[in-house]
């Protein structure tokens, strides 16, 4: 990485920085430092305990997730972006959740995939920032690579870590992405957030698999949002009948969350729902051919689990609807599946419906 001349005004810039990204999209741009101490020795206690589960990228880049510079290198602070994506207000997801013939994506999943978007963003404000000060050194991360988001928002002041492990702000609750510029730039450093969570205990009294196993403390092997998304194997069957309609991901700690009252609704485009994945029902989305899935979730987060997976979390969703003569239909059909995986699970369902 370069640095910068010492004629360079780095208060000036920084305050023009936080409005580029207001042009771009962002609610805020926070600047932090690289000192990650204690969410490193957070993490790998996590490690030790196992509750990265099948998670292995957790553990492979070393202490390169917690020590930006050894990431990449001449990094001396962090750039933090936070995008609002909640697409609808939240008693509708609520209604959502109870409608057990529909199957429920996690709201961040809905539209254009985030990853792409955010980054783009990113670039274009690195871009703004070397026609202002000339070449600098910079690297841009959505979600993507080695990074301690969530701690790094925290040291930034864009929020807090709740107790869902999430990261909350004040103004706007926790529905929004983050992404994290990397760069050489001397730039003065805002302070951190206070937790206001408080003695409640919401996330942890709501999660549907017990995942929030104590407060700052989750437990992926538990949680739904690992279960359909990151485990590729068998879902524990224990675990089958208490994730109901939810297909992909999980939104609960975060709709009981009292802080999001102050959630605002989305005002990018790229972050509204699609049709073919908004509640659709879940005997219409078992019959999706392999090349129906990769045609109605291009461009979504949602096509990296795979077309198996998504039919195996289908599956135990049928598994928890309320029995009817189509749901059962669909389960006997995904039994004759060529996917030992999804014809496991498929099998599993119907002994939900006996009477079927």
């Amino acid at each position: 990485m370069n640095s910068q001349s010492n004629a360079t005004d780095y208060a000036a810039l920084a305050r023009q920085i936080k409005l580029w990204g207001l042009e771009l999209g962002f609610q805020e741009i926070r600047i932090t430092d690289t000192a990650l101490d204690e969410a490193e020795r957070h993490l790998l206690r996590w490690l030790d305990l196992g509750r990265h589960g099948e998670m292995h990228y957790m553990a492979r880049h070393g202490l390169r997730r917690t020590r930006p510079a050894e990431l990449v290198p001449g990094t001396i602070r962090v750039l933090v972006g936070r995008m609002n994506y909640l697409p609808q207000r939240q008693s509708s997801l609520v209604s959502a959740l109870l409608r057990t013939r529909t199957g429920y994506v996690s709201r961040y999943a809905l539209g254009r995939d985030y990853h792409k978007l955010i980054r783009k963003r990113l670039q274009r404000l690195a871009e703004r920032i070397e026609d202002s000060v000339g070449p600098f050194g910079y690297r841009a991360f959505v979600d993507s690579a080695p990074v301690m988001e969530k701690a790094l928002a925290e040291k930034s002041g864009a929020g807090w870590i709740g107790k869902h492990t999430n990261v909350i702000n004040s103004k706007s609750g926790s529905w929004f992405f983050l992404g994290e510029l990397y760069t050489d730039l001397p730039l003065p450093l805002d302070s951190g957030a206070s937790n206001n969570c408080g003695s409640c205990r919401a996330c942890l009294d709501v999660c549907p698999t017990g995942a929030i196993v104590a407060p700052y403390e989750l437990d992926a092997r538990r949680c739904i949002s690992y279960l359909t998304i990151e485990l590729r194997g068998r879902i524990p069957e224990p675990l089958r009948p208490l994730m109901g309609n939810r297909i992909y991901g999980c939104d609960d700690c975060q709709i009981f969350c009292p802080w999001n009252r102050f959630a605002k609704l989305s005002r990018e485009s790229g972050f509204s729902p699609r049709a073919t994945l908004l509640d659709r029902e879940l005997v219409e989305l078992s019959c999706w051919s392999e090349t129906e899935f990769l045609t109605r979730t291009e461009g979504s987060a949602v096509r990296r689990i795979g077309y198996e997976c998504w039919l195996r979390n289908i599956a135990v969703a049928l598994g928890n609807a309320d029995t009817a003569a189509d749901i059962v239909s669909a389960l006997e059909r995904l039994s004759r599946h060529h996917s030992a995986l999804v014809r496991e699970h498929a099998e599993w369902g119907l002994t939900q419906h006996p009477s079927g």
